[in-house]
């Protein structure tokens, strides 16, 4: 999505719907007009600028908004409220597990959004003010972003828990050391996630609990659903992470086993052979006095010695329950 000076989109909401803006009503806002929307792209220069000169925000809430690592986390001070959060990263050719953050500031009257990559949660909620079914309030656009992030989410950890049960499956029916690659690139995906969507749950455990005048006790219960959904989350990521942990043990353990079988047939072959095999080089050294070098049935005795020989090793092996 091309950017205007750092400026990915803008709306005044009123009521469901939204009317999009550019920089010159941005900078002549008034709270009477509704409520405003300013979405932007961090590593833009001429947004950077705004929201350090022109957005009024304090000195921390900008520094957060501008970092280049973030994890999640909430700040409340007086009746503003800073919130970051991760979402699946949707775009083309990147890992889903390289979440993407998004920044978010807001009061009763303002939102500010910072992103760098593309946050498909933004583009949902764009698309439905542009539809007329766009938040009512500062704290509905909070839940709705954070219950979009975590729909998205739930898609993806519904598919890391699908991939392990396949892979679980296939492990009891396939011996394949192809196996190995997909397991470890699953574990590597599951905790990769983790390792955002753990501190997440925090936050939003703790945002639910902020005490901001124009966050309604309704949108704190539904904020604290939104939690539970991503502690969830964190749990199937552990059940999934274990899990595909104890698969890749079943697979090593498979494929140890039917290597120990290869080299156990090997073996046996080689006790059965080796005897059999000094036997003919005995017969084929170049000396004097090899017995039945004369004879035409020489060949034909040797080979029945040999097979006899061979026989009566089998029964031997088999007493003994070698084989």
């Amino acid at each position: 999505m091309s950017t205007e000076n750092g400026l990915v989109f803008a709306y005044i909401l009123k009521g469901r719907c939204g009317q999009a803006i550019g920089w010159e009503q941005i900078k002549i806002w008034e709270p009477e007009q509704g409520i405003l929307w300013v979405h932007l792209d961090y590593a833009d220069e001429g947004a950077r600028k705004w929201l350090v000169e022109e957005s009024g925000i304090d000195d921390v809430s900008c520094a957060a908004l501008m970092a280049e690592e973030t994890r999640p986390r909430v700040l409340a001070c007086a009746d503003s409220l800073l919130l970051i959060l991760r979402g699946i990263n949707f775009n083309p050719g990147a890992d889903l597990e390289d979440m993407v953050a998004i920044r978010m500031w807001f009061d009763e009257y303002r939102i500010i959004s910072m992103r760098h990559r593309r946050v498909m949660a933004m583009d949902d909620i764009s698309r439905s003010i542009a539809a007329g079914k766009g938040p009512l309030s500062s704290s509905d656009f909070l839940v709705m972003a954070a219950s979009k992030l975590t729909d998205r989410m739930g898609d993806v950890v519904s598919d890391i828990d699908d991939g392990v049960d396949e892979l679980e499956d296939m492990v009891l029916t396939e011996e394949s050391y192809e196996l190995r690659a997909r397991l470890a690139d699953l574990r590597r995906q599951t905790i990769s996630m983790r390792r955002y969507i753990s501190p997440q749950r925090d936050v939003l455990a703790r945002l639910q609990n902020e005490r901001v005048a124009w966050l309604t006790e309704l949108d704190r219960v539904r904020i604290r659903e939104i939690g539970e959904r991503t502690a969830r989350f964190v749990d199937d990521l552990d059940s999934a992470r274990d899990r595909a942990a104890i698969t890749q043990e079943e697979l090593n353990s498979h494929l140890s086993e039917q290597m120990n079988k290869t080299m156990y047939v090997l073996s046996i072959v080689a006790a059965i052979f080796l005897p059999l095999g000094l036997i003919t080089g005995l017969l084929g050294i170049n000396v004097g006095g090899i017995p039945g070098t004369e004879s035409q049935l020489g060949f034909t005795f040797v080979s029945i010695i040999l097979v006899v020989f061979a026989l009566v090793q089998y029964v031997l092996f088999k007493r003994k329950k070698w084989i």
